[in-house]
């Protein structure tokens, strides 16, 4: 199989990424995460804004209006060694200078990082080059952590972020903790380079997803006619399974060509796939769930397949038909009625 890939972006796990650097160049650093915000915030909880020595920082934790004061405490946090749990109430007007919707509260854990903390990072950051699903959890009293991998008990209490992927403050017996859930970036595995999907996976990465495109036809799936702005993976002796489906993955069949959507859409149903979507009329749809029946799947199994694929907002040509299936895969992924 003939895969080349551009880097992806990870989310939250970037931040991660600098503050080892900076650990091993300068020996110390402080990461502050977003841990409850107004409704409006461009930065939402699990926002994070590395600091190091020297005036460094990478990242974000708003629009611009506390990142001053953030780093003043970030350097003062690095000195004592004590975490620090921040609250800024934020105005109408320096909301509005800031570039928000309106004013409110957030909440900001500033942690100090030394040398003793590579261990985790190197955890954090295995996790995600493994698309393995962790929670790290922060004691805010004396910044003590504990981490939790995907299927590993836990507590209770902790179940719905791995499920939501979200980032949260809570009250606990033991004190107050900062719960990050940190999971793979949702990827979208294209079955068919066509038209639709050109379109559909620039836009699936502006979004931020990782987008593979999968054809076993080299003169659709070229460099070319994707700008090298995604993965491409040429499967004309490799089968869809090889590309790794996991729970967060989505796979889309645009082909039209039974025999490849027919195979991807097998693919992804032996699999713990988040979305699956197939591009074609009911009646086409009709047809291909009876090939799928008779390769032994179940209605049950068959359930999972969106078809017609996307959101039924009368969508017309491939960049709407691709902004409706974009939507559904959040809509599903995100968990939205």
């Amino acid at each position: 199989m003939n895969v080349r890939v551009e880097p992806v972006a990870h989310g939250g796990r970037d931040a991660w990424t600098t503050a080892r650097r900076w650990l091993i160049e300068h020996g110390q650093a402080a990461l502050a995460t977003v841990v409850s915000t107004w409704g409006s915030a461009p930065v939402p909880p699990g926002g994070q804004l590395v600091v190091g020595p020297g005036d460094r920082f990478e990242g974000s934790v708003s629009g611009g209006c506390v990142e001053v004061d953030v780093l003043t405490e970030a350097a003062d946090v690095m000195q004592s060694g004590t975490p620090k749990l921040l609250e800024y109430g934020v105005s109408d007007e320096m909301a509005w200078q800031a570039g928000l919707a309106c004013g409110g509260q957030v909440k900001i854990l500033v942690e100090p990082l030394t040398g003793a903390d590579l261990p985790l990072l190197d955890m954090v950051l295995d996790a995600g080059a493994h698309r393995r699903s962790i929670l790290v959890v922060t004691h805010v009293s004396d910044g003590e952590r504990r981490v939790y991998a995907a299927g590993e008990p836990c507590p209770d209490f902790l179940a719905p972020f791995f499920a939501s992927g979200t980032t949260g403050l809570l009250d606990t017996p033991e004190g107050a903790v900062v719960v990050q859930a940190l999971l793979p970036p949702l990827r979208i595995v294209v079955a068919g380079a066509t038209h639709i999907g050109q379109v559909f996976a620039e836009m699936a990465r502006l979004v931020g997803y990782s987008v593979v495109v999968a054809d076993p036809r080299p003169m659709f799936a070229s460099a070319e006619r994707f700008n090298g702005a995604v993965a491409l993976a040429e499967l004309s002796d490799v089968s869809f399974d090889a590309l790794g489906l996991d729970e967060r993955t989505a796979l889309v069949a645009l082909t039209h060509a039974a025999h490849i959507d027919d195979e991807a859409l097998a693919a992804a149903l032996r699999s713990p796939c988040a979305y699956i979507g197939a591009l074609g009329s009911r009646a086409t749809n009709a047809k291909r769930l009876e090939r799928l029946r008779a390769a032994g799947f179940s209605d049950d199994d068959l359930k999972r397949i969106h078809a017609p694929i996307g959101l039924n907002i009368g969508a017309k040509g491939p960049a709407e038909i691709a902004v409706s299936i974009l939507a559904e895969i959040i809509k599903v992924t995100r968990g939205a009625n």
